[in-house]
């Protein structure tokens, strides 16, 4: 297995020595004198183990995270912040530093809200909300961060009942590019408070508290995996895009096909409306179920093994022809495998208006994200499969990418993922972060002129480098500014 060995910040300079690269982490705070206390942490995505930082810093508090966002500016160093660290594109991995805000795993539980740290990750929220018989609206996988999946929209089998994770944040605590820290909320900086919920992380601040609303769980909750030989895929498919959307929001079946096998899986008050040729249907109490899912769902990435995927929202059903096509398509092709995992959508995430939070896809009938995996990086056979696979589908998709399933080949990536809040969003950028300390490939751009790389403050928008591997980009993380600034009023 892969690890990132925590740098102990009183050993900078001695790991500085053994670097040519590591000269910028030779001041780091003397007084962040945490990372002693932490065991090796495993990157959870294997294609981007190859990407080594310089120092890893755990962070226990927003005092913390100043300190070190103070030294990373003077420094002008590379840097990411990591939370759980399962960022598709990698974003949470840096050749230079990466904050980890891990070590602020609290969870406060009370009053209809749960208040958590950075750091903390699925399981724990779940398993704190347990003994109250309450819970949040988000995914399964217990060492999933909770600040990239709500920072991101969050989907789950709550969803279609409560909404995004995002739609449930009330309040959050932010560390600015200028080393201040806020506190957002519906009132308080309210323009970065609605910017958090649906964007994306990593573009405005380093977020090191998220206060929560709670729904009741229920007291049992019918788990599903229901299967059908490939030859049924298109008609299965077919089928479900008919159903699932338009099921009670109480319904969270989700399609998987991976051209062997075709799933409805999922959770809801009742089983599907269908019948698989071999069924597991399991009535549980709610937190056995989420443990259940995430032990039968779709597995993370295996060791050794890279997934490369796409995505788009849907409005309308697709074609049978396409559907054919597709399934044909996934059943011949190269990779380790293939896969196609349709979302419902509907339901609660459309009742929030568009523009009522940063996240736009407010109006879909499915997610369909499309993956191959590879044993090591993809060769152009498997990445033209993928790109011809996406192609069948584009034509009939709404253009509109959920941020949490970056894309590094999107032609207009700011257009995908943030649709038509992207002006009032690059306003909230320009306000918070006017100098773009805050950014990596596809990231929000303020225009203005970078200290750095010295581009024109007339490029509203960076080109966008269609980089054919993953951790070249990531390996190329953008260094930060050195110059100060004073943050302006937001408008």
């Amino acid at each position: 297995m892969a690890y990132l060995r925590y740098v102990r910040i009183a050993d900078a300079p001695a790991h500085a020595a053994r670097s040519r690269s590591s000269a910028p982490f030779a001041g780091i705070p003397g007084n962040m004198r945490h990372a002693a206390e932490f065991a090796p942490v495993e990157v959870p995505i294997a294609r981007f183990r190859v990407i080594t930082p310089e120092a890893v810093v755990p962070c226990r508090s927003a005092a913390d995270v100043v300190a070190v966002v103070g030294d990373v500016r003077r420094r002008g160093a590379a840097f990411a912040v990591r939370s759980g660290g399962h960022c598709f594109a990698g974003r949470s991995s840096a050749t230079g530093m990466v904050m980890d805000v891990g070590p602020m795993d609290e969870v406060v539980a009370g009053d209809g809200v749960v208040t958590v740290g950075a750091g903390a990750r699925l399981g724990q929220i779940y398993d704190a909300l347990e003994p109250l018989g309450r819970t949040i609206a988000g995914g399964c996988g217990p060492t999933v961060g909770i600040a990239g999946l709500t920072l991101g929209g969050g989907l789950g089998i709550f969803g279609r009942r409560h909404g995004l994770t995002c739609d449930q944040l009330v309040a959050a605590e932010v560390v600015l590019a200028d080393g201040s820290v806020v506190e957002c909320d519906a009132h308080r900086e309210p323009d970065l408070f609605w910017a958090l919920r649906g964007a994306g992380g990593g573009q405005f601040g380093v977020v090191t508290r998220l206060t929560l609303t709670t729904v009741a769980a229920p007291p049992a909750i019918t788990c599903f995996d229901l299967t059908w030989p490939h030859e049924a895929a298109a008609e299965i498919i077919e089928a479900w895009q008919e159903w699932s959307p338009d099921a009670p929001d109480e319904m969270a079946a989700s399609l998987l096909a991976d051209g062997r096998t075709v799933h409805v899986f999922g959770a809801g008050d009742g089983r599907p409306p269908v019948r698989g040729e071999t069924e597991t249907v399991v009535e549980l109490p709610y937190r056995e179920a989420k443990r259940w899912l995430a032990e039968n769902g779709p597995a993370d990435e295996a060791e050794g093994r890279f997934d490369y995927s796409k995505s788009e929202f849907f409005r309308h059903t697709l074609p049978a022809s396409a559907v054919e096509d597709l399934a044909s398509h996934l059943r011949d092709g190269p990779g380790e495998r293939r896969e196609l995992d349709f979302s419902p959508w509907a339901g609660a995430y459309n009742r929030t208006p568009t523009d009522a939070t940063a996240f736009p896809h407010r109006n879909a009938r499915f997610l369909l994200k499309q993956t191959i995996s590879t044993r090591g990086e993809a060769g152009d056979d498997e990445r033209r499969w993928l790109h011809e696979s996406w192609e069948i589908t584009r034509p009939y998709g709404a253009g509109g990418v959920y941020p949490n399933f970056p894309d590094p080949d999107l032609e207009d990536p700011l257009a995908a993922y943030h649709g038509t809040n992207l002006d009032r969003l690059e306003r909230v950028k320009a306000a918070y972060d006017p100098d773009n300390f805050f950014r990596f490939p596809q990231s929000l751009w303020t225009g203005a002129p970078s200290t750095t790389t010295g581009e024109p403050s007339a490029v509203s928008r960076p080109p966008w480098r269609r980089s054919q591997i993953m951790s070249q980009w990531i390996a190329d993380s953008f260094v930060p500014p050195v110059s100060g600034y004073e943050r302006p009023r937001a408008r």
